[in-house]
C-alpha cells in the first residue's frame, strides 16, 4: 500500500486537475452558446441561398452553363477538411478524420488524384502525417469563422475547379445536431447539380429579369453559394467544437472526482492501518516494561 504522504500528493495532483477541467467546461459552456447562436443565425442565409440556386439551375440549365455545373469524367478531385485548432473536445476530429481517411483510400484504389485544403490545425497535422497533397492551409482561425481567413484555401479549389485542374470539390466537417450529438459529414460542393440539391425540390419555377446578365450575375451567386456553404460549415464545427469540449470537460471533471474519492477512502485506510500499527507498538512496549 502507498505511503500517507505519496496518496496525499496523488490528491492535490487530481485536485489540481480537476480545478482546470472545470474552469475549461465553464469556459467552453460559455463559448458554446456564442457559437450556436452565430451558426443559427447563417442558416438562414444558407438555406435561402441553396434555395435560389435550385430555382435558378431549374431555368439556366439549358441556357448557360457555368463552370460550376460542368460535370467531367473523374480523374482528379478537391477536399476541404475543416477540423479544430486545439484538442480536448472528444472524439469530434477523430471521428471526421476516420470518414475523411475512408474516402481517401476509395479514391486511392479508384486511380484518382487528391487536391487537399484544410482549415484548422488538426486536419493539417494529419494531412502532413498522412502524406496527402496538401495546396492550401488555415490555421489559428479563432473562435469566430470569419470569411476573410476562410477564403484564401478555398479559392486555391475553386481556381483549380474552373480550369479543369480537379473534376470534382469535396468538403468534410462536423455538423452540430445538438449539444450531445456531433456528426461528421462529407458532402460535394462542385459540379452544383441537381442531386447536390436534391433536398431543395421545387415545384414551380421563379422568373428571373437579370442586370446586367444573366452570365454576370449566374457567377457571382454560384461564388457566393459555395462561399456561404463553406462559412457555415465551419460555423457548424466550431458550434460542435464547444459542445464537444464541454461535455468532454465535464466527464473528466466527473472522473477526477470520483478518483478524488477514492483516492481518499485509500489514504483513511493507510491511516488507519498506520495508527493501529501505532497503537500496538505503544501496547507491546507497555507489556514488556
Amino acid at each position: 500500500m502507498a505511503g500517507n504522504k505519496e496518496i496525499r500528493n496523488k490528491i492535490k495532483s487530481v485536485q489540481n486537475t480537476r480545478k482546470i477541467t472545470k474552469a475549461m467546461e465553464m469556459v467552453a459552456a460559455s463559448k458554446m452558446r456564442r457559437a450556436q447562436e452565430r451558426m443559427r443565425n447563417a442558416r438562414p442565409y444558407a438555406l435561402k441561398i441553396r434555395e435560389m440556386v435550385t430555382h435558378l439551375m431549374s431555368i439556366t440549365e439549358h441556357e448557360y452553363v457555368h463552370p460550376f455545373m460542368l460535370v467531367r469524367p473523374v480523374k482528379k478531385v478537391g477536399i476541404i477538411a475543416i477540423s479544430t485548432d486545439k484538442g480536448l473536445c472528444g472524439a469530434l476530429n477523430t471521428n471526421m478524420l476516420r470518414l475523411l481517411t475512408q474516402h481517401m483510400k476509395n479514391f486511392s484504389e479508384n486511380n484518382i488524384e487528391m487536391n487537399l485544403s484544410t482549415i484548422g490545425g488538426k486536419a493539417t497535422q494529419f494531412v502532413k502525417r498522412v502524406g496527402g497533397n496538401l495546396i492550401s492551409f488555415v490555421t489559428q482561425i479563432g473562435d469566430v469563422p470569419h470569411l476573410d481567413s476562410l477564403i484564401g484555401a478555398i479559392k486555391l479549389q475553386l481556381d483549380a475547379f474552373e480550369q479543369g485542374e480537379i473534376d470534382q470539390l469535396f468538403i468534410t466537417y462536423t455538423k452540430f445536431i445538438n449539444t450531445m450529438k456531433q456528426e461528421p459529414v462529407f458532402e460535394q460542393l462542385l459540379p452544383i447539380s441537381s442531386k447536390n440539391l436534391s433536398e431543395n425540390k421545387i415545384s414551380y419555377n421563379w422568373d428571373y429579369i437579370y442586370e446586367p446578365n444573366a452570365q454576370a450575375v449566374t457567377e457571382l451567386l454560384l461564388k457566393r453559394y459555395v462561399e456561404a456553404l463553406v462559412y457555415q460549415s465551419a460555423a457548424e464545427n466550431m458550434a460542435s467544437e464547444q459542445s464537444s469540449r464541454m461535455v468532454a470537460m465535464k466527464a473528466a471533471s466527473d472522473n477526477a472526482k470520483s478518483v478524488i474519492g477514492e483516492l481518499q477512502l485509500e489514504y483513511n485506510k493507510s491511516r488507519q492501518a498506520s495508527i493501529t500499527k501505532e497503537l500496538s507498538e505503544i501496547v507491546s512496549g507497555a507489556a514488556a516494561v
